[in-house]
């Protein structure tokens, strides 16, 4: 409960500075005191009661229109902070500062255009980031291609499909892993933008594996999940298969299905000289469960969902909320990674994370 308060005047400072700075922007007249201006307590009511609409669903895709008005404000409030830090600094230093208002406010619309751009880049040019790590078990050296959250929709499709499997065969991955999310709420965009044949050219030697995130669960789970398996997407819906004789996978639903299976359960309709011998890899999208998965003797689990916070500074957020919430960790003998996704919610923005495929390298510690 502390913690939504603290969101809450979070956002109610966020909402007055930034009304502020765009006031300043364009309107602010020096000889009239903020507290007389209606344009900052008007826009500050109509952004409040906007977002309590959306909130109860007043408005349709009120949350993504939320979104857009609040990173807005949030942007303009960096560049106004960086303008007034640089200004306190050089007076420091006794640098004179030009007093002319148009340059001022041409300075800080030239930042907020490269802040935008910069993010623009983060959310749409991939990283791709490597880890290695060896697992008790005795295996045959292979590699696997993570791709979690692409969010398929308006601002997110077939390019990025596309140069999602241009990745994968790059880093010749044996295997490839998506761990939710893969639609942004429904199939609308999916179908209009025919994003079909693009999803269905993800191929790697030993196959694509998926499991259903909250996004896929929100509005057409069953339609979600039989478009992911028309296309050759292995899809696993609380369930876990032998693959090759030489892994076992398991896919876990998101925690918004009520009836979502316990890991043990799962496991258990795998021969138990099977689960002893084979490496088990678990795509779980939400890294609630990292404990419980760690003590059914899971290997190696990947999840995404957090999305590193996306915009700066909300993964500071999501790292006090998670135990593991971006990265490589080792829990027990599980080896547990969280990616920062493919792709990106609301906004096409990202500020402190980046767009991702996590390419894992998997060795044994015995030899085979």
């Amino acid at each position: 409960m502390v913690f939504r308060y603290l969101i809450f005047v979070f956002l109610q400072i966020l909402i007055f500075v930034g009304i502020k700075a765009v006031d300043w922007f364009f309107l602010h007249k020096t000889t009239t005191p903020y507290y007389k201006r209606p344009f900052v307590w008007g826009c500050y009511l109509v952004i409040n009661a906007f977002l309590l609409l959306s909130v109860f669903h007043f408005i349709p895709n009120g949350f993504r229109y939320s979104a857009y008005i609040l990173i807005g404000l949030w942007y303009i409030t960096l560049v106004v902070f960086f303008l007034w830090a640089s200004k306190k600094i050089l007076a420091l230093f006794k640098i004179p500062l030009p007093s002319s208002p148009i340059l001022s406010r041409g300075i800080a619309i030239l930042l907020l255009t490269g802040l935008c751009s910069y993010s623009v880049h983060q959310a749409y040019v991939p990283q791709v980031v490597h880890y290695s790590v060896q697992i008790d078990k005795a295996v045959k050296p292979f590699r696997i291609g993570v791709a979690s959250d692409l969010h398929l929709g308006k601002l997110f499709g077939s390019k990025q499909l596309e140069k999602l499997q241009q990745i994968f065969t790059q880093q010749k991955v044996d295997i490839v892993l998506l761990p939710g999310d893969i639609m942004d709420d429904n199939l609308q965009a999916y179908f209009q933008q025919k994003m079909q044949p693009y999803f269905a050219k993800l191929s790697s030697p030993l196959g694509v594996y998926a499991t259903l995130g909250n996004h896929d669960f929100f509005q057409q789970p069953t339609q979600i999940a039989n478009e992911i398996r028309r296309e050759g997407v292995y899809l696993l819906t609380d369930q876990a298969v032998v693959v090759s004789n030489q892994f076992i996978i398991v896919g876990r639903n998101d925690e918004l299905d009520l009836q979502r299976q316990p890991i043990e359960k799962i496991l258990a309709t795998i021969p138990a000289e099977k689960r002893a011998e084979l490496p088990i890899l678990l795509m779980d999208h939400r890294p609630f469960s990292i404990t419980e998965n760690s003590q059914a003797g899971v290997d190696i689990q990947v999840s995404g969902h957090t999305h590193r916070g996306q915009i700066f500074p909300f993964n500071l957020i999501v790292h006090l909320m998670y135990q593991l919430s971006y990265g490589y960790q080792q829990f027990a003998q599980m080896h547990t990674f969280v990616t920062s996704g493919y792709g990106f919610w609301g906004v096409p923005f990202r500020l402190g994370s980046q767009s991702e495929v996590m390419i894992i390298d998997v060795s044994s510690k015995e030899s085979r």
